[in-house]
């Protein structure tokens, strides 16, 4: 598989360097060949793509350079303290640390990845992120970012402007009244999208409409890397993929419809970004007759949802089913998939988003009735798992009666024995720490769409057969 480390050069890889030298490219299931110049196309629209995200915001700025230098102004004790200290690089390093931000992969500009940064210091959030965080420490673009402290961010830039005198944004407002994550590295995404189209028509002009209450729930931003192989979008899959359906985020009142003509192409060059993508490789010592055993386990037990992943010969052989399996059978927190209403998913559907009234119009789902299985290449590289994040390692997945109530991550380190987060386990979350940062890096899972119940078909095996498998993963 791909390891990609260069953002800008997505067929960097050595394979993939070959498979483009003779046209061939991975679309749909199994191998396509492409004319040379749309093999050409491809790859430079994808560099264009993530120069389009990481340099033109598509949003109103949040914050000014000097609002984040002084950002710790608003920190607890001794955090602040220390701060105070510190060089200003120093502090901008523990800037990035407490709030889940990276610098950009082969870029010494120190710009984060998440946010565009212009030659004024302007700071604009963009895809990255959510999408865009660390494989146990290292930056990765199209990872996800499963440190983003938006809510904890937001409140501290929001004071530090108070203190400062400086105007607050939309985001700062919003945050008073809409949570923007109650788990650092979960985010309330979908109620975004959902407030933002309730105010347009199908053409998507602004317009006036009643207020509408949602149902707030936080959301795992799902790895990037296996967008190449999902035709439709979203965790139950409603709505189908489409670089019109990726503009969906950018509709603040400021982006009337002629942003999304004038920006279309912009997003074709994005949706081919993200197609472009693979996961990092597995670094660690792979037991590879143990492997191999999983491999048969996988594939007579696992592989009629998540798909066959079988390499040989140096190819790329695989099948993605793209199964949606009903709520009652996969025993999942059912909010995320109750959240969004049959009204909410037929105005998509009759909108510019899902081309309506072209001859490519879209098939929405406008009522799914549970979760789509997804592709698991990579999988251990983007904890937490389920949808929601609830589950911190693939250990815990295979082993659902052994799930932990309230965890916390304790280290960048990958845990190996059990493939995903280092963490620790606790009775409840420490409400009265006097940093609100630390508190929300607990996750409890009895909280309101927070379950990690369901998805019990582990099991069915026995131990000596999920270690297997727990090895297989590795290999995705």
């Amino acid at each position: 598989m791909m390891k990609f480390q260069n953002p800008l050069r997505p067929f960097s890889h050595p394979l993939l360097a070959t498979v483009c030298l003779v046209g061939f490219s991975v679309i749909g299931i199994g191998w396509v060949p492409l004319a040379a110049d749309e093999t050409v196309r491809t790859s430079s629209s994808a560099e264009r793509g993530y120069r389009f995200l990481t340099e033109h915001p598509v949003l109103t700025s949040d914050f000014s350079q000097d609002t984040f230098d002084q950002v710790w102004q608003s920190w607890p004790e001794p955090l602040r303290r220390q701060a105070e200290t510190a060089t200003l690089q120093e502090r901008r390093a523990m800037a990035f640390e407490r709030y889940g931000l990276t610098t950009r992969p082969d870029d010494d500009s120190g710009k984060p990845l998440q946010y565009v940064v212009d030659d004024d210091g302007t700071w604009t959030m963009n895809c990255f992120s959510c999408h865009g965080g660390s494989v146990y420490g290292k930056s990765t673009p199209g990872a996800p970012n499963n440190r983003f402290a938006l809510q904890t961010m937001t409140e501290e830039i929001r004071s530090t402007k108070f203190k400062l005198g400086r105007p607050f944004s939309r985001m700062d407002m919003g945050a008073l009244f809409i949570p923007l994550g109650t788990t650092h590295g979960t985010t309330n995404a979908v109620v975004f999208g959902m407030g933002l189209m309730s105010s347009r028509d199908a053409d998507l002009n602004v317009v006036n409409t009643p207020p509408t209450s949602f149902t707030h729930h936080d959301m795992d931003a799902p790895p990037w890397w296996t967008f190449h192989k999902r035709p439709y979008l979203y965790i139950d899959g409603f709505a189908e993929k489409g670089h019109r359906g990726l503009m969906q985020f950018t509709l603040i009142p400021e982006n009337g419809p002629e942003f999304y003509r004038e920006n279309e192409n912009a997003f074709r060059d994005v949706y081919d970004y993200l197609a472009s993508l693979r996961p990092p490789k597995y670094e660690g010592e792979v037991n590879v007759d143990l492997a191999e055993q999983g491999r048969v386990v996988f594939n007579q037990t696992c592989a009629e949802c998540h798909g066959t992943y079988d390499r040989q010969f140096g190819g790329d052989d695989w099948t993605y089913p793209n199964r949606r399996i009903p709520i009652n059978d996969i025993g999942t927190d059912p909010v995320r998939l109750k959240a969004l209403s049959v009204e909410g998913r037929k105005k998509y559907a009759s909108s510019w988003f899902a081309n309506v009234g072209q001859d490519d119009q879209q098939d929405t789902i406008v009522a799914p009735d549970g979760y789509v299985a997804p592709p698991l290449d990579g999988i251990w590289a983007s904890p937490p798992y389920f949808h929601n994040g609830s589950v911190p390692t693939l250990w815990h997945v295979l082993h659902p009666t052994q799930r932990p109530q309230v965890w916390r991550r304790i280290s960048e380190a990958i845990d190996d024995a059990k493939m995903g987060f280092s963490i620790e386990v606790v009775d409840k979350v420490p409400l009265t720490h006097p940093d609100v940062a630390v508190r929300r890096t607990y996750f409890d899972t009895r909280r309101f769409g927070k379950s990690n119940q369901g998805h019990d078909y582990p099991d069915l095996l026995s131990e000596d057969e999920k270690n297997a498998v727990l090895e297989y993963l590795k290999t995705l």
